[in-house]
Order: structure tokens, then sequence, then C-alpha cells
């Protein structure tokens, strides 16, 4: 890992020393689960939801017995619901009659169930068994790029990059702390680059300087 890397991941590290999963979840399957309702909804949203939602349904046992129209009752507000819906009610069975009613622990089996991408299956190795993994989500992807951490314009080709540009043993932390810097400082729109703690090694930044100093003065 370059120093540049090492630096900025080492003040992230010390500006948010509570990064972690935002998910609320009391085991693998109900990490799974909102991990497949947060695809275009916010880790809020899919927490509010969910909270009326594991309090019924908390083992694979008690998800066999919902019904669609119960399900669909639950996560409607989220975007994308009923696709959503149709995924997980298909994902159940599955995990009963092909995984022994648990939730896999490898990438390849995760990504073969219905709903779930790279992205979830990361989500749900890295917290949920501590396998090495980084998770590219918007705010992954965003960040990374346009600190220079990599430099890349797809999200498989970030993960990849990722992997080859920070030391495995920090992969989840990275994932952790880059989803916690896009939320809070590093917005898509109008980022807060001027209170940035890693804006002297940020790529953006340095080329956008002159005009981010502008806007501020305006």
């Amino acid at each position: 890992m370059n120093k540049k890397n090492k630096e900025v991941i080492e003040i992230l590290k010390e500006t948010y020393p509570e990064a972690k999963c935002e998910l609320n979840h009391r085991n693998p399957l109900q990490l799974l689960v909102a991990t497949i309702l947060s695809a275009q909804a916010t880790d809020k949203k899919v927490n509010e939801v969910t909270e009326e939602l594991f309090r019924e349904y908390e083992t694979l046992d008690d998800f066999l017995r919902i019904t669609p129209e119960e399900l669909e009752s639950h996560i409607k507000v989220i975007g994308l619901y009923k696709s959503k819906g149709r995924n997980l009610m298909k994902l159940f069975p599955i995990l009963l009659e092909r995984h022994n009613g648990e939730v896999p622990k490898t990438m390849e089996e995760l990504v073969e169930l219905p709903g779930v991408g790279r992205k979830t299956a990361n989500v749900v190795l890295s917290t949920a068994y501590r396998v090495p993994a980084i998770a590219v989500d918007t705010h992954v992807f965003r960040v990374s790029n346009r600190i220079g951490i990599v430099n890349e314009d797809t999200v498989e080709k970030t993960e990849k990059a990722l992997m080859r540009r920070i030391d495995k043993d920090l992969w989840i932390d990275t994932h952790h702390l880059l989803i916690f810097h896009g939320r809070r400082l590093c917005f898509a729109r109008a980022p807060k680059c001027g209170v940035c703690p890693v804006n002297h090694l940020c790529t953006y930044y340095r080329k956008n300087r002159k005009s981010l100093t502008a806007d501020k003065k305006k």
C-alpha cells in the first residue's frame, strides 16, 4: 500500500472511530435481508422498516412463514419493493433447501441467490463473517475515486483496484470508512472540501481548489 493511501486510511480512522455497518441486524440472515432492501435506498429508511420487520421475523423459520402480502406490507415504503419482495420470497426456501438453512459464506454461493450481487455479498461476507472484502456502493465508488485512492470508471474495476491498493487486513475497515466519509462530508453534490481532513491528499480538491475557494467566498 502506498504512502498516500496509508495516510488517508489512518486519518479516516481517527476521524470516524465508530465506522461500522449501519444496517441494524442480529444475525447473518437479517443482514442479508437488510442489504438486499438497501439497494437504491438509504440505510436510515431500511432501518425504519426492519425495526418492525425483524421484531416479528428473526430466524429462517420465521421468514419461511411470511406471505408475499405480509412482506410487501412491511417494505412498501422502500424503492423497488415489489422486485425486492419477489427476490426475498425466492431466497428463503433456497437457503433451506440448498444451504441447510444458513446464509452462505462464499462469494460464489451468495451471488447465486436471488437479489444478491457482489456488493451485497461483500457486505455479508465482511460484516457477518469477517471475511476480508470491500463492498463498493455509491459512496465507496465516489470517495475512493475522488480522493485518488483509485482511478476507475466502474464499480467492478473500483473493487478490484481497491483490493490491489489497500492491504487485505484493512479491506473491511476501508469499506466502512469510505462510506462514513461519503455520508458525512464527501457528498455527491457540494462536498465539504474545506473541512475535509484528507483534502491535502485529495486529487479532486487539488484540481478544484480555486473554484471551491471562490464558491466559498460568494
